[in-house]
C-alpha cells in the first residue's frame, strides 16, 4: 500500500516547474513531480494542466505525476487535435522513459485516455474518465451538452472575448464551490484558452469512440464525476459502466463536472484509493 497522500485542499500547490517538449512542429508544455508510480493526467477542453493543481500537490507524495498542456491548449503551441493528443502522450511517455502509467482523463481528455488505453494496453495499468461525454448508445458520440457548432460561429463572428463570456455561464463550467482559489484558477484557464479550434477554418477530424473500442478496454476503470454534473455525463459513466469488464465508480458530492476542484478532497480520497489498488503494482518509472 502506498503511503496516504497529504490533504491538497490544505496545502499551497508547490511550486511546480514548466518543462517543454518539441513534438511534430509543437513545443508542449508539461509538468512533471515527484516519484513513484507514473500517473498521466488529461486536461479538459478548455483547461490545462493548471487544473490538476490540487490532486498533483497530493498525489506527489507517493506518485510521479505527469501532466500536460494538450496540442493549442494552455501555453502549447500547435493546432488543436484529438488524434495529435494520442500521439503526443506517447512521445512524452517515450521521452520521460515511461512504459507504464495510469492514465486520468477528464471530459474531452477521456477520450483521448480511452484512444491510449485502446491502441496500447500493455503501457495502461489502470483508467479513470472524470465526467465523460462518451456514450456506448448511437455508436458511442458524445451527449450533444456542447453546442461546438454554436461557439465556433460565435468565436469567428464575434470574438473569443464573446465566447468566453459565454462558456463560462455554461452548466459544464459552473462551479459548486466558494473556493476563490478554484474559481480564479477557472477563470485564468478560461482566459488563456488559445481557441484555435474554434476560430480556424476546419475543425481536425474527431477520434471516434465504438463501441467495440470500449469493450476492449482491459485495464481497471474508475469512472468518476460531481454529483451534480449534468444527467447527460452521469448517463455516459452509466453506460461505461455497464460496457467496461472491469469497471466501478465513485461519485463526488457536492460537485458538478468540475468535480476536482468543488470537491478537492473527496476528489483526491477517491483517486488515491484506486491508484493504490491499481496503479502501484502495475506501474513501472
Amino acid at each position: 500500500m502506498i503511503q496516504t497522500c497529504g490533504q491538497a485542499d490544505e496545502l499551497a500547490p508547490a511550486q511546480f516547474r514548466d518543462q517543454y517538449l518539441e513534438i511534430d512542429g509543437a513545443a508542449l508544455r508539461y509538468r512533471d513531480d515527484g516519484t513513484g508510480p507514473a500517473v498521466v493526467l488529461i486536461h479538459g477542453w478548455t483547461l490545462d494542466l493548471e487544473m490538476w493543481d490540487l490532486q498533483a500537490a497530493a498525489l506527489a507524495y507517493a506518485y510521479r505525476v505527469i501532466r500536460p498542456d494538450r496540442r493549442g491548449f494552455g501555453l502549447s503551441s500547435g493546432d488543436p487535435s484529438l488524434a495529435r493528443d494520442v500521439s503526443d502522450l506517447h512521445a512524452l511517455c517515450r521521452h520521460l522513459q515511461l512504459e507504464r502509467v495510469a492514465l486520468l482523463g477528464m471530459s474531452q481528455g477521456a477520450r483521448v485516455a480511452l484512444q491510449l488505453a485502446s491502441e496500447s494496453p500493455a503501457m495502461v495499468s489502470c483508467l479513470v474518465l472524470d465526467g465523460p461525454g462518451i456514450g456506448p448508445a448511437s455508436g458511442a458520440i458524445g451527449p450533444p451538452d456542447v453546442p461546438h457548432e454554436h461557439y465556433r460561429r460565435l468565436a469567428q463572428t464575434h470574438g473569443m472575448a464573446a465566447f468566453r463570456r459565454e462558456w463560462a455561464q455554461h452548466p459544464l463550467t459552473k462551479l459548486r464551490t466558494q473556493s476563490m482559489q478554484a474559481r480564479d484558477l477557472l477563470a485564468r484557464m478560461i482566459a488563456r484558452y488559445p481557441g484555435k479550434d474554434l476560430t480556424d477554418p476546419l475543425p481536425s477530424p474527431p477520434v471516434v469512440t465504438t463501441l467495440g473500442m470500449i469493450r476492449s478496454i482491459a485495464p481497471p476503470v474508475l469512472l468518476i464525476g460531481g454529483a451534480l454534473d449534468l444527467d447527460s455525463r452521469k448517463g455516459s459513466a452509466h453506460e461505461l459502466l455497464l460496457q467496461l469488464p472491469s469497471a466501478e465508480r465513485a461519485e463526488i458530492p457536492d460537485a458538478g463536472h468540475l468535480c476536482n476542484l468543488d470537491n478537492p478532497r473527496a476528489y483526491n480520497s477517491a483517486l488515491q484509493n484506486f491508484l493504490d489498488r491499481h496503479a502501484a503494482s502495475r506501474s513501472t518509472h
